[in-house]
């Protein structure tokens, strides 16, 4: 197990990722920020979902979920229909129109990339790929984590952590 000191300066650099993501979200179009981003690549890598179940993908609150799903379905990028279990509940599924809109994203992130990272070797992609691949396994799936130091607090949901 590593140092305490390491996983100090691994939370600074964690913290600096933010950069990274900022960069990244300046290239989006207009019409399409973050949050749309996201709701289409969820759709796009999961298939067609109820919206209870995109809110817990994105760690947000039902509310902040329906903003984005009618911003996009507004845009014809994605369609909601009744679910046929449950007529109160809708499907949403990603539209032609919607992966279009996926694909120019998928275009913008990877030149970006590509122009960022031209310095880097192949291998060291390859390296960084792998690492934050299991990081993010490491940490399971998006439900709230358990803080094993406070004996007080177990778990801390999204809204409480801001």
């Amino acid at each position: 197990m590593a140092e305490q000191a390491l996983y100090e300066e691994l939370a600074r650099q964690l913290s600096a990722v933010g950069a990274v993501k900022r960069g990244l979200a300046r290239i989006l179009p207009a019409d399409c920020p973050a949050g749309s981003a996201a709701v289409l690549t969820l759709l796009d890598r999961n298939g067609d979902m109820r919206m209870s179940r995109l809110a817990e993908l994105l760690s947000v609150d039902m509310s902040v979920t329906s903003r984005h799903v009618a911003h996009l379905a507004a845009r014809g990028w994605i369609e909601r229909s009744p679910d046929p279990a449950d007529k109160r509940s809708r499907i949403l599924r990603l539209t032609p129109a919607g992966r279009a809109q996926l694909d120019e994203l998928s275009r913008r992130t990877t030149r970006l990339l590509a122009t960022r990272l031209g310095d880097w070797t192949d291998d060291e992609v390859g390296q960084l790929i792998g690492l934050m691949t299991r990081l993010r396994d490491s940490f399971g799936d998006c439900r709230p984590a358990t803080y094993a130091e406070d004996p007080q607090q177990t778990t801390r949901t999204p809204a409480e952590s801001k």
